[in-house]
């Protein structure tokens, strides 16, 4: 099996380099790129396993190459940023992002998390990549929905992560302590907001109804918890 791919996109060539250095020192593939329209072209032929996006391009905002990525692409998608502001924090990771890195960073921290973030992505314990509740199935191998007539609707990685935590346990109440230990971040009401909306977003792509879900009930006070009946295969 192939190392994992890293793309790189940043402007500055000397942060280019030194993850360039760092990720392949690590046993990394990368490829890297300092404008957003030469790693598009890229991910025509190229499947990268993990995006690293700097917000700043030169040629694209970064913040909507982020959202199209995580939902057209299988990748982990992580945030590498001079902006750090919370509010910039919860807009990436609103829009789709895994995990949002604040410049100066130590390249040893990125390849740690970049790592975690694959461990993350390791089969559910049934070991399968998809799974069949309530109508609907998920496949986690190319990041779908599909219900009963076949219609298929995409979710994002950061989707995913939420929807398979729920779907691995289902019926068990699912606190927000373990969600941040689950899927990593640093907690605070930024992690807490960031998973707010991806659980409203799956109700979307589920058709629940916000007033009354009947699958992804919250629990005032305490998490969530996943009502369906769940079958991996």
């Amino acid at each position: 099996m192939s190392a994992p791919l890293v793309t790189i996109l940043d402007d500055e060539p000397a942060i280019r380099t030194m993850l360039a250095d760092a990720l392949e020192e690590a046993g990394f593939r990368t490829m890297s790129f300092a404008r957003a329209t030469e790693f598009e072209a890229a991910l025509r032929s190229a499947t990268p396993d993990v995006c690293l996006v700097d917000l700043g391009l030169p040629d694209r905002d970064g913040l909507t190459l982020v959202h199209r990525l995580a939902l057209e692409q299988g990748a982990t998608v992580i945030i590498i940023s001079g902006r750090a502001q919370v509010q910039d924090r919860v807009t990436g990771l609103e829009l789709g992002a895994d995990d949002y890195i604040i410049k100066p960073f130590d390249p040893a921290e990125v390849v740690a998390r970049i790592r975690a973030r694959l461990r993350k992505r390791a089969p559910a314990r049934g070991g399968g990549d998809t799974a069949r509740f309530n109508g609907w199935t998920a496949h986690f191998d190319r990041y779908t929905l599909e219900d009963e007539a076949g219609r298929e609707t995409p979710f994002s990685h950061a989707e995913g992560e939420v929807l398979r935590l729920f779907l691995e346990s289902p019926r068990r109440l699912i606190s927000r302590a373990h969600m941040q230990e689950a899927l990593g971040g640093a907690a605070g009401e930024s992690f807490d907001r960031a998973m707010d909306v991806r659980v409203s977003r799956l109700r979307t792509k589920l058709r629940e109804d916000p007033r009354n879900p009947r699958l992804i009930k919250t629990i005032y006070g305490a998490g969530y918890i996943f009502l369906g009946e769940v079958a991996w295969r």
